[in-house]
């Protein structure tokens, strides 16, 4: 082998070193290795903890569902597994929609047994028959 064609290959292999750095500190900067640095790895809502390869299902969730609102200290994130991740997400999109539906007009409640109803009354006969 010539000593040109060994050179060359030395620079494209430090190019590449140098370019697969970059992208590591590219990516560190990103809100989600930040998440990772300042919070545990564990869902919060349901409590798994996550390691090694299923660090991936671990995501970054924006509390006020903001994804543009990222402060250096993490106060809009929490991190959630991909299926708590989810869940959270379709909760909102129900609330929304449900807003959209029912415009200005107040909620009904979505049951109306009350199993209680009758217990003061039920409560006074018994004390009236036991004196």
């Amino acid at each position: 082998m010539s000593p040109k064609k060994t050179r060359t290959e030395a620079d494209r292999l430090e190019q590449i070193i140098a370019e697969a750095r970059r992208d590591r500190e590219r990516r560190e900067k990103t809100y989600r290795e930040r998440a990772l640095k300042i919070y545990p790895p564990i869902c919060a809502r349901c409590g798994r903890e996550f390691t090694g390869k299923r660090l991936r299902e671990l995501t970054v969730h924006h509390k006020d569902h903001n994804h543009d609102n990222n402060p250096p200290d993490g106060s809009n994130w929490e991190l959630l597994c991909v299926y708590c991740h989810d869940n959270e997400h379709s909760r909102y999109l129900d609330e929304e929609w449900y807003d959209k539906a029912t415009p200005g007009s107040e909620q009904e409640p979505t049951s109306t047994y009350r199993p209680f109803a009758g217990l003061e009354a039920l409560l006074k006969e018994k004390k009236r028959k036991g004196k």
